[in-house]
């Protein structure tokens, strides 16, 4: 009989002040807690320092917890056209490092990972929050951003598959 192996994913929710992580691991259905936190920058400092923490954090946390794949939450519009591209820089910054680490990246809208977590494609962050703690009651997590994290990795672990047949059939 084949055994099923462990696979371990970090989701990640950037953002330019606090960008948050979590690793989760599952083998098959089953899915566990590993992890998970935020990377901050300090807003006193220049774009490029601020987006250089988020990426000196972000490659200490893979270095650490070894993650196999990666999520990363897509980018919403909104009406400051400042803000979403200094969200967008974070966002680069958030894809680049697990892919500089040899991981391969998936990406999920806001409302895939909603619908994923807690069944619909809108909800409150309270929802998801306390849905990630359904699904996994050891999760902790000290920031909302590192609970949305743990949600787009839960996205994933639903979504992998079709994710790496669609990634195969671009490769033909």
């Amino acid at each position: 009989m084949l055994q099923e192996r462990t696979i371990r994913i970090i989701g990640i929710d950037p953002g330019l002040r606090r960008t948050g992580w979590g690793v989760v691991e599952t083998v098959g259905n089953s899915l566990r807690f590993v992890a998970s936190g935020t990377v901050t920058s300090d807003n006193k400092l220049d774009l490029a320092t601020r987006l250089r923490q988020l990426h000196d954090g972000l490659t200490d946390v893979i270095h650490r917890l070894q993650p196999d794949e990666a999520a990363v939450e897509q980018t919403f519009v909104n009406k400051d056209a400042v803000a979403t591209l200094k969200l967008g820089q974070a966002r680069g910054i958030a894809m680049l490092v697990p892919s500089l680490a040899g991981l391969p990246v998936a990406e999920y809208a806001p409302n895939a990972v909603k619908k994923a977590v807690i069944g619909v494609g809108h909800g409150e962050k309270a929802q998801i929050h306390m849905m990630v703690k359904v699904l996994m009651p050891k999760a902790t997590f000290d920031t909302d951003d590192a609970a949305d994290a743990l949600a787009i990795a839960i996205c994933h672990t639903h979504h992998r598959q079709s994710a790496q047949a669609m990634a195969a059939y671009a490769r033909l």
